[in-house]
């Protein structure tokens, strides 16, 4: 499974941004797909997840400002942050796990983006 971001760029402060990244390749095992950050200096932190059946998950710290969303028809998932701020400037990772939630056969697996920047400025 291959994963690509995009979406990044530099924002101004309080604007939105629509991350999305889609899986391809053999998708058949794909389960959870989300999205982490690791601002400049610190450590990668998961910023939202879905599972395949829809159920989100967002961060305690993003739930006011992050909507995660997805196609399972195009193995998409979305990242929408509102009112950007400028220590939400990081590195954005999409990923994704095969698990056998998919399909019993399935081995479980993480997969990870490549990053997309997004820089927020005053």
């Amino acid at each position: 499974v291959q994963l690509m971001e995009s979406g990044g760029g530099l924002v101004q402060a309080g604007e939105s941004l629509r991350l999305s990244c889609t899986a391809s390749g053999d998708t058949s095992c794909l389960s959870t797909m989300g999205w982490h950050r690791q601002p400049p200096g610190k450590e990668r932190e998961l910023v939202a997840a879905m599972l395949k059946d829809g159920t989100p998950y967002v961060a305690d710290a993003f739930e006011a400002r992050c909507t995660i969303s997805r196609d399972n028809v195009t193995n998409t998932v979305y990242l929408q942050i509102d009112s950007l701020k400028p220590e939400d400037t990081a590195v954005y990772y999409c990923n994704a796990d095969d698990h056998p939630d998919a399909q019993a056969a399935c081995i479980r697996y993480d997969y990870w983006g490549q990053g997309v920047q997004v820089t927020v400025s005053s």
